[in-house]
């Protein structure tokens, strides 16, 4: 399966150029086949279209070009349409006007009531559009909503500008239909777009460099493996450290997201309250107790030593010992490494060993300073490179849509979750899934997509069954088991889709 991009409005259109110019797809041919599969998916997911009709809303660029072949392909095979729109200006649009006009597709004129209908489907703006929809374009969308039949918007709904998620409305979709690779502003503004569906419509190869979208199937095949000979030596082993006094819960979800993504061992060094704790709710894990700074002790540097992979942390705190301590951990032989919660405050420069930091905005104005935060709030992608390259290690900036940068290969992007792992400890999880995920050998920027995604998914699970409001980090384990038997065996979802983006929830 070729990578899915997440594109800007930029990316989106060099990409259509080069279809058109390096690999001689006609553009026509394009419009026919995002039409076209347009039309079969509303005919499958809105069954009611064949009795009742659709109403098209077709601007008068391309986008709405798009438009003209789904009331063609839906007239000729007996299903009732009715296209409202502007002159086309594009000659594709003016074309595939002309043939639905042939074909004897039915036209509402500016002044017309508007025929009742299943579903409306917005194809008044694509990819391009920036800004307020304005004067003609504006008029149309007011009244698509006012129509208040469901809306399907192709490519996006009007009013969202599909680069930077920036949303002046007024047409919310409950299914928006893309092509090729999902826009940055669908993940950035997914309340507009419902249920995002992405679709192949024979374009060529995406750039590789550009951002990939972290799907199912892309982590099924990274996941790593079982086998039946394996012992737990085998299976990775984890050193989580942190859990200072009155801190103890972050410790042990970060110790508890290890074994429950996989570590073969789990070691914690933390402080006595902590280890306390784990002794009597925790059982698999193994524990050396820790003053936490400012020297390291010999148990806790022979804890290291012992480790594949190092999650420092969670529950640390940020008195000033802690900052010698952390020194002293990262002195160490270097092994791959998450720097999570409190670590991130306290670590400063840039890494001499593999390190996965994981930020929030607020850790990441911490590490990075304002100008780069400020920043990732216009362009999350370029800000978490730039932090990827000042830190030379990989950056997870958490947040809607998850963005994985690092000094090599392409960012990726993670689109999963919902509001319900907006509580305490779902990070501490993360930071656990991360870890046992390099135990086992996997690159920073792969471990870290297959946490973050493997959190999102287990999220989304989850809230189906108890809520997103009510979703505790032991929903999310919970739950967690279901997600690694879909990865084992999961199945592409068959042309012309390419991947299906559910709207989070929100209940």
């Amino acid at each position: 399966m070729n990578p899915i991009p997440v594109l800007s409005a930029t990316e989106a259109a060099a990409w259509d150029s080069a279809a058109r110019t390096q690999y001689r797809i006609p553009s026509r041919v394009l419009m026919e086949a995002a039409g076209r599969a347009v039309a079969y998916l509303i005919v499958r997911d809105y069954p009611a279209i064949l009795a009742r009709g659709a109403l098209v809303v077709a601007g008068a660029g391309n986008n709405g070009g798009d438009g003209w072949v789904v009331a063609r392909a839906l007239h000729a095979s007996g299903i009732p349409v009715w296209v409202a729109a502007l002159d086309p200006k594009t000659d594709d649009a003016i074309d595939n006007r002309a043939l639905a006009r042939v074909d004897g597709v039915r036209e509402t004129g500016r002044e017309e009531p508007w025929p009742a209908a299943a579903v409306v489907i917005d194809a008044l703006l694509g990819t391009g559009a920036a800004g307020p929809a304005r004067g003609d374009v504006l008029a149309l969308a007011q009244r698509l909503v006012a129509y208040a039949a469901p809306v399907i918007a192709i490519d996006g709904p009007t009013g969202l500008d599909l680069s930077s998620g920036e949303a002046h409305g007024p047409v919310r979709a409950e299914l928006s239909i893309t092509f090729g690779g999902p826009r940055r502003g669908h993940l950035l503004a997914r309340e507009w777009c419902g249920k995002i569906v992405v679709i192949d419509i024979g374009l060529p190869p995406a750039d590789p460099v550009w951002p990939l979208l972290v799907t199912d199937v892309w982590a099924g095949v990274r996941l790593p493996k079982l086998t039946p000979t394996m012992h737990k030596g085998d299976r990775g082993r984890v050193t989580v450290v942190g859990g200072g006094s009155g801190m103890t819960g972050a410790a042990l979800h970060a110790a508890r997201g290890a074994l429950a993504a996989g570590a073969g061992l789990v070691k914690l060094v933390a402080a006595t309250e902590t280890i306390e704790a784990a002794r009597a709710s925790l059982p698999d894990v193994l524990t050396v107790e820790s003053t936490l700074g400012p020297e390291l002790e010999p148990e806790a540097a022979e804890a290291l030593e012992w480790a594949d992979a190092l999650v420092v942390g969670p529950g640390l705190g940020r008195e000033p010992p802690r900052a010698q301590f952390l020194q002293a951990v990262l002195a160490r032989r270097p092994i791959p490494t998450v720097l999570d919660a409190d670590a991130l405050i306290l670590f400063h420069g840039s890494a001499e060993r593999p390190v996965v930091l994981t930020p929030h905005l607020g850790e990441f104005r911490a590490q990075f300073g304002d100008e780069l935060a400020d920043a990732a709030a216009n362009d999350r992608w370029a800000a978490a490179a730039k932090a990827a390259q000042k830190v030379k290690g990989t950056v997870l900036l958490k947040g809607v849509p998850t963005v994985i940068a690092d000094l090599r290969g392409p960012i990726h992007v993670v689109a999963s979750g919902n509001p319900g792992l907006a509580t305490g400890g779902s990070g501490d999880l993360l930071a656990g899934f991360i870890g046992a995920f390099l135990a086992r050998g996997s690159a920073g920027p792969e471990a870290a997509a297959l946490g973050a995604h493997a959190l999102g998914r287990a999220a989304e699970h989850g809230a189906r069954q108890w809520t997103a409001r009510s979703l505790r980090p032991a929903d999310v384990l919970a739950a967690l088991p279901e997600i690694w038997r879909a990865w084992t065996n999961t199945q592409p979802v068959g042309p012309p889709v390419l991947t299906v983006l559910e709207p989070p929830e929100t209940a």
